[in-house]
């Protein structure tokens, strides 16, 4: 039997086996794979920073009985619109009226004993110094019966400013007592819309402040545009200019400062309680930015693979000053001149050398919605 017969045999009893392919065609492809290379890009942008807030009435404010008694009248409702100084509510007021009519009377008697008294004084009958004690006694009388019909004005609950009547805590015909809530007004003319600011951005806004304010509480931003993002997604209409107002201190805690921006509200859409975010929109010139596609995360840190002068890749961790749509605002890590890895993040290794495609920054900008491996 020759070798060739031998061979056949062998194989199909199944004792010879031929060495498997020791290297996977899609492995080989990959390795020889071109890679997209870029730079970053220079131009002028707008920072984004958002913050979550709280929105809070100008002036929002309890309303109380200043005066005992059974609530006689209730004059407005929940959600109404007053005007400063118009009635709110009546208190019964038969024992204050009382006590004004009876303290209005001694006053009126007072008088007529001092006049009397001053008749007699030109007569020589008495002296100045019974005249004196009749005046005082007349100041004494008067000042009570001020102070009867003052009791008797808290019996009628003004409004003290133009405002919205929240929620009616007293209902007809209670007894009311002194100091009790009534309801809460709230003045919406202008909100005040608080939002807390961590530190190094309070620094950073310090840093790039215009004119100092004559208050110091005042930080001015210049060019910066404040606008406001309600719970359902929509902006607010109105914007609160570039200046905003800055608390006293830090909170311990968080380590964060309270920031306060005022929004005119004209429509009275806002109201005190509501929630929302805070935008500022700063503009900034030169800025770098780079595609969120060529980074990737490690341990939250932001890396890129460039491409140092003899063709090696390497990982470098990048700074991110501010995210825009798909790109990064780069704060460090990279400079204008850089090459890093745009496509194919994920097929280099640290050390590699692979053959690269370079592309404009301007034309990687484009097509931007893949976002950061």
């Amino acid at each position: 039997m020759n070798v060739s017969k031998i061979l056949v045999t062998l194989l199909a009893l199944g004792c010879l086996c031929l060495p498997a392919c020791q290297t996977h065609e899609g492995e080989s492809e990959d390795e020889h794979h071109k890679i997209v290379v870029t730079s970053p890009k220079v131009q002028d942008v707008v920072l984004n920073q958002q913050y979550v807030c709280q929105i809070h009435s100008r002036r929002h404010i309890k309303v109380c009985a200043m005066a005992n008694g059974y609530l006689k009248d209730i004059r407005v409702n929940e959600g109404q619109a007053v005007k400063k100084g118009d009635v709110m509510f009546k208190i019964l007021p038969t024992l204050y009226k009382a006590k004004w009519d009876a303290e209005s009377a001694e006053a009126k008697l007072a008088k007529l004993e001092l006049n009397f008294t001053k008749g007699l004084s030109r007569d020589k009958v008495v002296s100045q110094n019974e005249v004196a004690l009749y005046e005082a006694k007349l100041a004494k009388a008067t000042a009570k019966a001020k102070l009867a019909e003052a009791e008797l004005n808290f019996t009628e609950v003004k409004a003290p400013f133009d405002g919205i009547v929240d929620r009616l805590e007293q209902q007809l015909g209670s007894l009311i007592k002194e100091g009790e809530v009534l309801t809460t007004l709230s003045d919406n003319s202008v909100m005040w819309v608080y939002f807390n600011v961590p530190e190094a951005r309070y620094l950073d806004y310090k840093a790039r402040q215009g004119m100092p304010t004559e208050n110091a509480q005042l930080l001015k931003l210049p060019d910066a545009r404040i606008e406001l993002r309600l719970a359902g997604g929509n902006l607010f209409e109105y914007g609160a200019g570039d200046t905003v107002t800055v608390e006293g201190e830090f909170n311990k805690e968080t380590g964060n400062i309270a920031f306060r921006a005022d929004f005119p509200n004209p429509k009275n859409l806002l109201r005190h309680g509501q929630t929302g975010n805070v935008l500022i929109h700063r503009p900034q010139k030169n800025a770098l930015v780079i595609p969120q596609r060529a980074t990737f995360e490690i341990l939250d840190k932001q890396y890129v693979w460039v491409i140092d002068k003899d063709g090696e890749i390497h990982q470098r961790q990048i700074v991110v000053q501010n995210e825009i749509d798909d790109l990064y605002v780069i704060k460090s890590g990279l400079a204008p001149d850089d090459k890093f890895v745009l496509e194919g993040v994920r097929q280099v290794h640290d050390g590699d050398k692979r053959e690269c495609e370079f592309m404009k920054p301007e034309e990687a900008m484009k097509n931007l919605k893949h976002h950061a491996e």
